[in-house]
């Protein structure tokens, strides 16, 4: 596993930060959903850059009962989504961990 992004979590839920690897560097946001599904399927957070939506996120909870967010990222671009998870560091910043 990999770190790929830092963030950090303001008062109203939106993540700020940013996504690195070999092929992008880009800043980006995660911001809260709209309610606009009651699906259990919907996402939590949708993830910006360039005020274009390249992904979601899904508050999820560990084996361990820790809280964090499982995120898709995908855009043309890519040759197959990325997948990562979110977790908040002991410092209260929020680490993008990649996974294949």
């Amino acid at each position: 596993m990999s770190q790929i992004g830092s963030f950090t979590r303001s008062n109203d839920g939106t993540y700020t930060g940013s996504i690195k690897t070999l092929a992008i560097d880009v800043k980006a946001r995660l911001v809260p959903s709209e309610p606009a599904s009651t699906s259990e399927k919907a996402p939590d957070l949708r993830v910006i850059v360039s005020g274009a939506e390249i992904g979601a996120a899904w508050r999820r909870t560990s084996k361990e009962d820790r809280t964090y967010h499982s995120v898709k990222l995908d855009d043309p671009s890519f040759t197959a989504p990325i997948y990562a998870n979110l977790f908040e560091e002991d410092d209260g910043e929020f680490a993008l961990i990649w996974s294949r």
